[in-house]
């Protein structure tokens, strides 16, 4: 049914949890799993300005979360997995043109991520993935 599963992660509970069942999930389908994390570039642009230093530490944390979940996925069975690391607002990153650009048929996502205070002022992100994504998404409830 699913071929290619994307999955959004960010570090958080949630996130890992959606990767586990995304996992399950594409060993029963016998899916290409991806696995993508959109570094929020939001973050930086509430300073005058912002040392190069601090984007390169948060992309090469993102890139050892991402290498560290590949190699899970590796080890729960998927034979095909790619990473893919972004820079913007993960909203639409993931709510369109990671989808598109990758043909995925499902994303998965934790129901909620690191940001809660802005997840209360604006919304989640996985509640634009699920308005605006052109594909199946399944959001993982916390402990379920």
């Amino acid at each position: 049914m699913y071929q290619k599963i994307l999955v959004a992660v960010d570090g958080s509970v949630q996130s890992e949890q959606a990767l586990d069942k995304a996992i399950k999930l594409a060993k029963l389908h016998d899916a290409s799993l991806t696995l993508a994390h959109v570094i929020d570039l939001r973050n930086f642009s509430t300073q005058e300005f912002t040392p190069q230093s601090l984007y390169d530490d948060a992309e090469k944390k993102a890139t050892k979360m991402l290498e560290e979940y590949e190699e899970k996925a590796r080890r729960g069975g998927i034979k095909e997995v790619q990473i893919v690391l972004k820079s913007g607002n993960p909203r639409t990153q993931l709510s369109g043109k990671l989808l598109t650009e990758n043909n995925i048929d499902l994303l998965m996502t934790g129901s909620t991520g690191r940001n809660a205070f802005e997840r209360m002022l604006i919304g989640s992100v996985a509640e634009a993935c699920v308005r605006h994504a052109p594909c199946d998404v399944v959001t993982v409830k916390d402990g379920v």
